[in-house]
């Protein structure tokens, strides 16, 4: 059975950073796709980031660029999302996403329950 677990998420003021963990099981991490994804209240869901099965490949959305890592650990099947400068347009809900790699775009085939991210002052 798969499993994705978000840690990391919580309230925290403009400028300030979170580091968001997903922990997987259930499969075999390291020949999956991982990704981020949110949604705020009342917008669509948005692909935040992706990274491929060795991390050799890597995107971002615009609105967060610059601002945010993706990295995974094969060895601890763990995806993190590292996010500096933190705005009150991100917040919201964060989902980890794995899926097979299918032409140069991770699928998001397989979603956690989420954390919460909250930007306020």
């Amino acid at each position: 059975q798969v499993q994705l677990v978000e840690s990391g998420g919580g309230l925290v003021q403009p400028g300030g950073s979170l580091r968001l963990s997903c922990a997987a099981a259930g499969f075999t991490f390291s020949n999956y796709c991982m990704s981020w994804s949110r949604q705020a209240p009342g917008k669509e869901r948005e692909l935040v980031a992706s990274i491929s099965t060795d991390g050799g490949r890597i995107n971002y959305a615009d609105s967060v660029k610059g601002r945010v890592t993706i990295s995974r650990d094969n060895a601890k099947n763990t995806v993190y999302l590292q996010m500096n400068s933190l705005k009150s347009e991100d917040t919201a809900m964060y989902y980890c996403n794995a899926g097979r790699l299918s032409g140069l775009r991770c699928r998001r085939d397989w979603w956690g329950q989420g954390t919460q991210v909250t930007v306020s002052s």
